[in-house]
């Protein structure tokens, strides 16, 4: 189960990534649950993203909501 902290971070993931905060115990949480990932850019930059897992989770909470 998702902490409400946990779940906005997925959102806020999803919506505005360049908006995260590196450094997140929610992302912490989130990548250890593998619905998370850190990309590394061409650009030598770190960015976080959704994992397929992590876009389902969001799908299927806003379907039930």
């Amino acid at each position: 189960m998702l902490s409400p902290h946990e779940f906005a971070t997925l959102l806020l993931l999803q919506e505005a990534p360049h908006q995260i905060d590196m450094v997140r115990d929610e992302l912490d949480a989130l990548l250890e649950r593998q619905l998370v990932q850190l990309e590394k850019l061409a650009s030598g930059r770190q960015m976080w993203s959704l994992t397929a897992s992590g876009d389902s989770t969001i799908k299927a909470i806003k379907r039930f909501s």
